[in-house]
């Protein structure tokens, strides 16, 4: 008898993750240099360029929710407390923040893993979301087709031994590559120089915003002013300070000819407007997302409005294409685990991205024209 033909049984200890790798994987950086600081780097985008970030959360937010169905009605009341209880790590549980997890590593990284970890009993006990740095893949020597998650820590590449327990996911993998490509691909010099920008802006401020003043003394043509010039300037300074550092409102007065003007007043600072609005249109363009989601409030109309809601809409559904074949291993292997080898079903909520109006309006009109073909023929 299989090991997944047995009964559910609750209570039971887990075993531990075959991909985690040690607390300090001296290993990883040598054996992937170049991904390593991909890897960093894209971490360092979303850290560093808040509307990256946001874009990337709701993205996964956007992608909706999910239902799966047992294609064997009697497994249906198991499956739904599976898919609400089973634990995911960090003190949460159910598959939906499971996969939450998985599709934000996706777009970031461009390539995710997981784990099914089993108990003593043969049984799921929580699913493991393996961190980008841990994930080592290699093609199959038997099968081209098939591949291989290897030990993160292992420098021959030794394939981790349950592979019916790991899955992985490549996002738009380039031609011959087992390792996908992150959405925030080609980013990093945009997202620099914005940076730069704002670094600028900042320091601009500071200088600035925050005044500093010039005060200059200019002796007379008298012998007197000019042999005690020395100790006048001085003594203007200490006044002067003393009146800047003072918690009151205190009177500067001098005696001959002084001079005070703010360092910077009059320098303007460069509108960054256009060349903000430039780069962020190059970054928003390539992660899909039009301006309005992350309150950014560019001029449009409505029907372009209109035109973006629907292309998001198709990117939405490509992305669930790619999380389908994940949440369907998943929940196929608890049936199995329960002994029911029939298979299951992931049912997408709508996308609701256009006002029911709207929505409503197309269905008559669709309606209206199919009652129109029908009285024509």
């Amino acid at each position: 008898m299989s090991v997944f033909d047995k009964i559910i049984k609750r209570g039971t200890p887990a075993k531990a993750a075959q991909t985690a790798s040690n607390i300090f994987p001296q290993n990883t950086f040598f054996r992937f240099p170049q991904r390593q600081v991909n890897l960093s780097l894209y971490k360092g985008l979303r850290d560093s360029v808040p509307v990256i970030d946001a874009a990337v959360n709701k993205t996964v937010r956007l992608t909706g929710g999910f239902f799966v169905q047992a294609n064997n009605p009697k497994y249906q009341n198991v499956l739904d407390e599976f898919q609400k209880s089973v634990n995911v790590g960090a003190g949460r549980r159910g598959l939906p923040l499971f996969i939450d997890t998985y599709f934000s590593e996706l777009l970031t990284y461009g390539t995710a893993a997981g784990e099914i970890i089993l108990n003593e009993s043969c049984e799921i006990h929580s699913l493991y979301a393996v961190p980008a740095k841990d994930i080592n893949l290699k093609r199959s020597a038997d099968d081209f087709s098939r591949i291989m998650i290897c030990k993160p820590e292992s420098f021959s590449g030794e394939p981790v031994k349950y592979q019916d327990l790991v899955f992985y996911t490549a996002l738009n993998p380039d031609a011959g590559e087992i390792f996908g490509n992150s959405i925030l691909k080609g980013l990093p010099f945009m997202s620099e120089i914005l940076m730069k920008i704002y670094s600028s802006i900042g320091k601009n401020f500071e200088r600035m915003g925050n005044l500093r003043f010039a005060v200059t003394y200019n002796p007379g043509s008298d012998l007197i002013d000019r042999s005690f010039a020395k100790e006048r300037a001085e003594q203007i300074a200490a006044e002067w300070s003393n009146a800047m550092n003072s918690s009151d409102i205190r009177d500067f007065v001098a005696v001959g000819d002084v001079n005070i003007r703010v360092i910077g007043a009059d320098n303007q600072i460069i509108d960054s407007e256009v060349p903000v609005r430039q780069i962020l249109e190059q970054i928003l363009s390539k992660l899909s997302l039009p301006p309005f989601m992350l309150g950014l409030s560019w001029s449009t109309t409505e029907r372009m409005s209109s035109l973006q809601a629907d292309a998001l809409t198709t990117e939405l559904w490509s992305y669930r294409r790619v999380l389908t074949p994940v949440i369907e291993k998943i929940c196929d292997m608890f049936l199995r685990t329960c002994g029911c080898g029939d298979g299951v079903t992931v049912v997408w909520d709508d996308i609701t991205l256009q006002d029911s109006l709207d929505e409503a309006r197309a269905r008559l009109y669709t309606a209206q024209a199919k009652a129109l073909e029908v009285k024509n023929d």
